[in-house]
């Protein structure tokens, strides 16, 4: 019977493998507890949303639904005058979209030509003119309220959803701006002097060389100007009037409500609804955004 030995070191390179192997068990269960524990409350919001009121409030708040019902889905998008609210989410949620998309393509186009202009075309000031810019991208929502609003009123557009695309557009430009100028700079300038010997001119190299190797940026763009165009509050409520409030507002205006029974399940089918659009957004392209942040990454 033949005596099978392992050396030290081949001892050695075993108990390192199997160290990497626990410590990639604990990593994966340690990643597993903080996805459960940041799930939850999607958890609870979708299950409360599928129960009745009575099984709500009798029931575990953890707990499936024993009886799955979507009467409080239906009650949230179109609106039900036997509980606290006459009218759903449908028109708001509209407004959001008839805001939210014009803004997104203005602002992501505004910020593809000024990246251009300040990342290729290098002229006198451009780098002041881009600290401006990069500059406004950190002043507070809660400072530019009072000038906008008097501009609004100026403009003939207070309380309109053409006002809120006005204000998105520009609150959102040094933004689109910092993310075309970031991937703009990294592509060579020889593109651009050979174009100029061929003769082409500003908007012909625009279109014909950067904004067909724009496809990873403009993604990042459109995802995050669209998330904080959807998401926001503050101008939502400030710059609308009835009629043309965005989702969010009548969001806080359902939860809020304190007349009448509190329909916990309407609150949460509600604030789903209200988060679906960005959530399937980035669903379908997350991955797309970042890869379209590692690229702009890579070049520079």
């Amino acid at each position: 019977m033949t005596d099978i030995t392992l050396s030290p070191a081949h001892a050695q390179d075993q108990g390192r493998n199997w160290g990497r192997i626990a410590l990639r068990w604990l990593l994966f269960i340690a990643l597993g507890i903080f996805a459960l524990f940041y799930l939850m409350p999607l958890f609870v919001m979708v299950t409360t949303s599928l129960k009745s009121l009575e099984e709500i409030r009798t029931g575990s708040l953890v707990a499936f639904p024993r009886e799955v019902t979507f009467e409080a889905w239906r009650t949230a998008w179109s609106g039900a005058c036997t509980g606290i609210q006459c009218e759903g989410l449908r028109p708001y949620f509209w407004n959001s979209v008839m805001l939210a998309v014009p803004a997104v393509l203005i602002s992501t186009f505004l910020g593809a030509v000024n990246g251009y202009v300040i990342a290729q075309w290098r002229f006198k000031g451009a780098n002041l003119i881009f600290s401006l810019m990069l500059f406004g991208c950190f002043i507070p929502f809660q400072v530019v309220l009072l000038p906008m609003a008097v501009l609004l009123g100026w403009m003939g557009i207070a309380g309109t959803i053409p006002g809120l695309i006005f204000v998105h557009v520009i609150y959102g430009i040094g933004f689109t701006t910092l993310f075309f100028r970031n991937y703009y700079v990294t592509i060579p300038q020889e593109l651009v002097k050979a174009a100029k010997v061929d003769g082409a001119g500003f908007f012909r190299i625009f279109w014909s060389i950067f904004l067909p190797l724009s496809l990873p940026i403009i993604v990042v763009t459109v995802i995050w100007q669209f998330t904080q165009i959807w998401n926001d509050f503050l101008f939502g409520v400030s710059f609308s009037q009835a009629g043309t409030q965005p989702v969010t507002v009548a969001l806080n205006n359902i939860v809020n409500s304190t007349t009448g029974v509190k329909e916990y399940n309407v609150d949460m089918a509600a604030a789903i609804i209200a988060a679906l659009p960005t959530l399937i957004v980035y669903a379908v392209a997350g991955k797309y955004f970042i890869r379209g942040l590692t690229a702009g990454s890579v070049k520079g």
